[in-house]
């Protein structure tokens, strides 16, 4: 009885070892994607006027890339002005945008509509005509919402918090993986809060495998105390303003004083 539990004991520990075997071949005959953004916390203060991070990883060499960098998703309105009674500009009208990111940037190996299925942008919300299709609004017709968010991803590029580019990614190949790295600016407009590093390997239209990296954007030392007093204690907050904006005037008319004036 001894031996034949031995016996079994034996094939469950090679059944084991061979399962292990098939496990280890699989996982390293294909790459694993990786994300990693250099600059995971950027702190702003007085002399903040943005920032760059850089994203780098390895992929499978046979596979496309595409780098999504948005906010989470929120709420934004816009506003129409127009003439009342033909005399003075006022808003007309507001427009209320949900399940929109704040910031949205998109880089790709090549054209996105190239490398993926329409139905692949939809599913992960990219590009443009498949943002739009996310968001949510108020319009009255597909007519009103194409218009209007057409104006508001230009405000929001001109406001460099949108953006995409194609063949911006370095790709360096090697045998059984490929490396790859891009630097992009990172907008001051951008506000505190969180952002996701998303990369998507691409491969026959489809998304094969994806990784993800956090950015952190917070206020630190006296622009911190500042904002939290502008939404806690808003007397306070104008009260100092004020003086501030007084100071600095008193300040400006005396250098003008010492230097004579303008000329």
């Amino acid at each position: 009885m001894k031996h034949y539990n031995r016996i079994i004991k034996f094939v469950v520990c090679l059944q084991a070892l061979f399962i292990l075997t098939l496990f280890l071949e699989v996982n390293s005959a294909s790459a694993q994607l990786t994300a990693k953004a250099n600059h995971d916390h950027i702190t702003v203060d007085f002399f903040y006027h943005g920032s760059t991070v850089s994203v780098r990883g390895i992929s499978d060499p046979d596979t496309d890339l595409i780098i999504k960098i948005t906010s989470d998703d929120g709420h934004q309105i816009l506003r129409e002005k127009g003439k009342v009674g033909g005399v003075l500009w006022m808003n007309v009208g507001e427009l209320k945008l949900d399940r929109v990111p704040n910031m949205y940037f998109l880089h790709s190996t090549k054209n996105i509509e190239e490398i993926l299925s329409p139905d692949q942008m939809d599913k992960y919300v990219m590009g443009y005509p498949a943002l739009e299709e996310h968001v949510g609004m108020n319009a009255s017709d597909q007519a009103e919402k194409d218009k209007w968010f057409n104006e508001f991803v230009k405000f929001k590029e001109s406001s460099k918090l949108y953006g995409a580019t194609t063949g911006q990614i370095s790709l360096t190949k090697g045998t059984d993986s490929q490396n790859y790295y891009i630097l992009t600016q990172w907008p001051y407009q951008a506000p505190p809060g969180n952002y996701t590093v998303s990369v998507y390997a691409v491969k026959d239209k489809k998304v094969v495998e994806t990784a993800t990296s956090n950015v952190v954007v917070e206020q630190v030392g006296m622009v911190k105390s500042f904002a939290n007093m502008a939404k806690n204690n808003a007397a306070e907050y104008g009260f100092i303003s004020v003086f501030a904006a007084l100071a600095a005037g008193f300040g400006v008319g005396m250098i003008f004083r010492k230097s004579g004036g303008a000329h």
